[in-house]
C-alpha cells in the first residue's frame, strides 16, 4: 500500500510539474504600445488625451466637410475593422473611428478595469465627440459597439443624428437559447479559467473564434489572428477585456428603451451570426421606431469586413434615404488604408 501511495505522490507531482511547465512555456508577457504602434498605427492615425490616463487611438478620415459618421468597433477588436467601409465610403463622407479603452492602440490606466460600467464607453464616445466638436453624427456600431451605439443614442440623443447597429449585441439571452458562441469567449466568463487565459497564449482559441465570427473562414488570415492577439496583450487590455464580462449595471435592450430611440436606424444583420443570433436584430428592427433592416443569408458576426462593399453599398443607400445631402466643400481628410 505504502508503495501504491508514494507510486501516486510521484505520478501526481509529475503530473504538477508538467501543468505548470505548460503554463509557463504559454504565458506571454505585454506588447508596449511603441511596438504596437509601429506595426499597426498608420498616417491616419491620431491620439487624443482624454484625461485620467486614457489616450484614444483614433483616424478622421474621408471629406472633412461632409456627414460625419462614427464608427465603434466590437469586443476585442479595433478600429480596423472598418477599414473596408472606409475605403469604400471615404470619398463620400467623413469616418471616424476609435479604439476603445482596452482595445487596440487605446491606452488606459491600470485602474480602468475597476471603473467600468454599464455607460463607460457611450460616456468615452460623447466626450471624445465633444472633444473633436462633432456636433451630431451618424453612429455606427458594430456588435459590442452596437450596444454602445444604442446606449449613447439614449443617454446623449442630441449627439445622434442616426445609427447603424450592425450586429449589435444587448438583448438577453433566451432560456431555452443555445449558447453558440466560440469557445474563447465562454472560456473567459468562467471565474478560474478566465483569469487564466489573462497570461496565456490564446493565438488557437482566438483563431477558432474568428472563423466562427465568419461564414467564409479564409477571411481569416494569419495576419488578423496575430493582430487580435498582439493588441489584446498591450498593457492592461487582458485586464479590461476580463472585466468587460462582468460589468454589473449594463443595461439589457428591451422594447421599452428602444422604443425611446428617435433617431432613424438600419439593422444589419448575418443570418449565421454566430456570437450575437439574428434574432437580435430582429428585435431592434422591430422595436425602433424608424428603422430598416437589412439581413444577410449565409454571412456571419462581421459583415463590414465578410462583404464589405455589399454592406457599404447598403449603409450608403440608407444614408442617401434617410438624410438630405451634405455638399462635400472643403479638402479631403486623406483615406489612408492601413493594416
Amino acid at each position: 500500500m505504502k508503495i501504491l501511495l508514494r507510486t501516486l505522490a510521484i505520478i501526481l507531482g509529475l503530473a504538477v510539474l508538467v501543468t505548470a511547465g505548460g503554463y509557463l512555456a504559454l504565458r506571454r508577457g505585454d506588447i508596449p504600445y511603441a511596438e504596437l504602434q509601429k506595426t499597426y498605427a498608420n498616417e491616419a492615425s491620431q491620439f487624443m488625451d482624454m484625461g485620467d490616463g486614457v489616450i484614444v487611438h483614433y483616424r478622421d478620415q474621408g471629406v472633412g466637410a461632409a456627414r460625419t459618421l462614427v464608427l465603434i468597433h466590437g469586443y476585442a477588436a479595433s478600429l480596423h475593422t472598418w477599414e473596408p467601409w472606409v475605403q469604400a465610403l471615404g470619398a463620400e463622407y467623413r469616418l471616424v473611428t476609435l479604439d476603445l479603452p482596452g482595445h487596440g492602440l487605446t491606452q488606459a490606466p491600470k485602474n480602468y478595469a475597476q471603473t467600468l460600467t454599464g455607460s463607460t464607453y457611450s460616456d468615452l464616445v460623447a466626450a471624445f465627440m465633444s472633444k473633436l466638436d462633432i456636433k451630431k453624427a451618424v453612429i455606427i456600431g458594430s456588435s459590442m459597439g452596437g450596444g454602445v451605439t444604442w446606449n449613447l443614442a439614449l443617454d446623449h440623443p442630441e449627439l445622434v443624428e442616426g445609427v447603424a447597429l450592425v450586429g449589435a449585441s444587448g438583448w438577453p439571452q433566451a432560456a431555452n437559447q443555445v449558447d453558440e458562441r466560440p469557445a474563447i469567449f465562454k472560456l473567459l466568463r468562467t471565474p478560474v479559467i478566465g483569469p487564466m487565459l489573462r497570461d496565456l497564449d490564446t493565438t488557437a482559441l482566438t483563431r477558432q473564434g474568428l472563423q466562427s465570427s465568419f461564414v467564409n473562414k479564409d477571411l481569416v488570415t494569419d495576419a488578423m489572428v496575430a493582430r487580435y492577439v498582439q493588441m489584446s496583450r498591450a498593457p492592461g487590455h487582458r485586464d479590461i477585456l476580463l472585466g468587460l464580462q462582468d460589468v454589473a449595471d449594463r443595461r439589457e435592450a428591451t422594447p421599452e428603451l428602444m422604443a425611446k430611440i428617435t433617431a432613424p436606424a438600419l439593422i444589419l444583420h448575418g443570418e449565421q451570426d454566430n456570437l450575437v443570433p439574428v434574432s437580435g436584430g430582429r428585435k431592434f428592427d422591430e422595436f425602433i421606431p424608424m428603422s430598416e433592416g437589412i439581413f444577410y443569408d449565409q454571412i456571419g458576426h462581421i459583415p463590414q469586413e465578410e462583404i464589405a462593399e455589399r454592406s457599404a453599398n447598403d449603409l450608403r443607400g440608407w444614408l442617401q434615404r434617410s438624410f438630405p445631402a451634405v455638399e462635400p466643400a472643403g479638402a479631403p481628410l486623406g483615406v489612408a488604408i492601413g493594416p
